[in-house]
């Protein structure tokens, strides 16, 4: 599930991919929205041995019972220098294609200045 898939081809989204600067090993974070009444679901797709996951939190802000809306928070690091892509899909339960798709490209340097 961590690794791009090969219909994945964030060069495909370069017009619509955001730019992140990084250091190895310094963690970065990533907010989505997310509307879990209608079964949506960002799932990241990444190479696990350039980035790592290190938490995956949803913090609900509808203060209706009966609708589950909020932000998705992503922190990941980068584990080796060099340029990564992260791709996120939303996804929907009973779907096979996503409804909406973000790419980013991650520029990881080295904390000595490289």
């Amino acid at each position: 599930m961590n690794t791009s898939g090969p219909d994945n081809n964030p060069a495909a989204d370069s017009n619509n991919c955001r730019v992140m600067a990084t250091a190895v090993d310094r963690p970065f974070v990533i907010h989505l929205w997310e509307d879990r009444t209608r079964g949506e679901q960002w799932i990241p797709s990444y190479d696990a041995r350039a980035l790592a996951l290190l938490s995956d939190e949803f913090l609900r802000i509808a203060s209706n019972n009966a609708v589950e809306n909020g932000q998705r928070t992503f922190e990941f690091k980068a584990v080796t220098p060099g340029v990564h892509h992260l791709v996120f899909e939303k996804r929907m339960g009973w779907k096979f294609t996503a409804e909406d798709r973000r790419v980013f490209r991650v520029e990881a340097g080295n904390l000595s200045g490289g």
